[in-house]
């Protein structure tokens, strides 16, 4: 896939959403046909210029026959109708006049869910005039239609994994800040302006440590929403945490360990983003132990420690009831919530590891550079492995064999 251009109409009462989207590929091979995942969506009509295509659904997916096969290296468009009652992946709250993404892209546009595949998106999202809305990529003017609603719209110029598009919207208070370069923009529908920013006063010097651990600046606008429930979500340019974080937040400014996850994610995830789900440890892993680091900068040893203590905890659960595997996972179909733990506990624990076996001045130096080089681009755990092992002048063989590829 290489460009999204899509247009939707969520109806927040009703939960659910219309929508009508161009996508434009091109074929790494001679191609007839092109699948996308497309969720609990229905199809309704895929056009190719003025002619009709014919399509089918089936699990998930919607197989569309091109107009005139294609050669390799040939692009070609196609833009499709749909509609739908989206399960999870859009979630609605008309309570608050509240709808926002969560992870699962293809709920509500059909698009490939691999994190491999990387494109440019055109996202604009029609709602009722009085609400506020923050979504992936540089924010257009809005645009006032004749029936008084409000279609507000988004470009992200580059190219990102699916997985991290979205949109948040409701009838929000709203702050901003401006941090050096960046514009830091925060929604809430239970939190005023003043109370806002207490919430997220720390998100500046989030983006500073990540920066400079990653060695690679933080690039546009960054926006965080909190939502009427969620366990919390990155996508580009943007964070949803729940309204309840935030008033945890408010009575304990230290708890900013989600807030980090969020942050760290618009690195380590959105820029450098696992080939498969399989080495999804990559992301989730790193964006926890990535949260520990800016802690123990932040709050002192003591809370870098006590991160460490519940990752140990966890995977000393997982190995009492035989839960435990390696760290590349191959059966990501249907993750269990041990899968999750190794992944993202476990994962933390054994970048901790990695940290004293390599030493601070070497482990750092590895991370950096692992990050510059990949930056924009989908990675294995080789990859990885291959940058540390840079970084300490020595093979780290035995230790990934150990503890990334077998149980530790």
């Amino acid at each position: 896939m290489l460009h999204y251009e899509v247009a939707l109409v969520p109806d927040i009462a009703h939960k659910r959403v219309t929508g009508q989207q161009t996508v434009r590929f091109r074929a790494e091979r001679a191609l007839r046909a092109v699948t996308l995942d497309s969720g609990a969506l229905k199809v309704t009509a895929v056009l190719q210029g003025d002619r009709a295509l014919a399509f089918a659904q089936d699990e998930a997916k919607v197989h569309i026959t091109l107009a005139e096969p294609l050669a390799r290296g040939d692009t070609a468009s196609v833009t499709i109708r749909y509609h739908g009652e989206p399960p999870y992946g859009l979630e609605f709250a008309p309570e608050r006049d509240e709808v926002y993404t969560i992870f699962s892209t293809s709920q509500w546009m059909p698009s490939v869910d691999a994190p491999d595949e990387r494109a440019t998106l055109a996202l604009s999202v029609t709602l009722p005039a009085g609400l506020l809305a923050a979504g992936t990529g540089r924010a257009l003017p809005v645009r006032t239609l004749p029936d008084g609603r409000i279609e507000h719209r988004w470009q992200l110029e580059t190219p990102m994994p699916g997985y991290v598009y979205g949109f948040a919207a409701g009838r929000y208070h709203e702050a901003t800040q401006q941090h050096g370069a960046t514009g830091l923009r925060f929604l809430s529908r239970e939190r005023s302006p003043g109370q806002l920013q207490r919430v997220f006063t720390a998100t500046g010097a989030m983006l500073d440590f990540f920066a400079e651990r990653a060695g690679l600046p933080y690039r546009g606008d960054y926006q965080q929403a909190l939502v009427a429930r969620t366990i919390g979500q990155e996508m580009a340019g943007l964070s949803l945490m729940s309204e309840r974080y935030g008033q945890q937040l408010l009575e304990d400014p230290a708890q900013t360990a989600l807030m980090a996850h969020e942050a760290a994610h618009q690195w380590w995830g959105n820029r450098v983003t696992c080939a498969g789900w399989e080495h999804f440890w990559l992301n989730e892993g790193m964006a926890n132990f990535m949260t520990a680091a800016y802690l123990q900068q932040a709050q002192g040893e003591a809370a870098y420690q006590a991160q460490v203590t519940t990752w140990r905890t966890r995977l000393d659960a997982l190995r009492a009831k035989g839960a435990d595997h390696a760290l590349v996972y191959a059966d990501w179909s249907e993750p269990t919530g041990d899968d999750r733990a190794v992944v993202y506990q476990k994962g933390a624990y054994v970048l901790h590891l990695l940290r004293g076996e390599m030493g601070e001045a070497a482990f750092w130096r590895g991370i950096r550079a692992y990050t510059q080089a990949n930056d924009g681009r989908s990675v294995v755990t080789a990859d990885f492995q291959r940058a540390m092992e840079t970084a300490a002048g020595r093979s780290l063989q035995p230790f990934f064999a150990q503890w990334v590829y077998g149980v530790g």
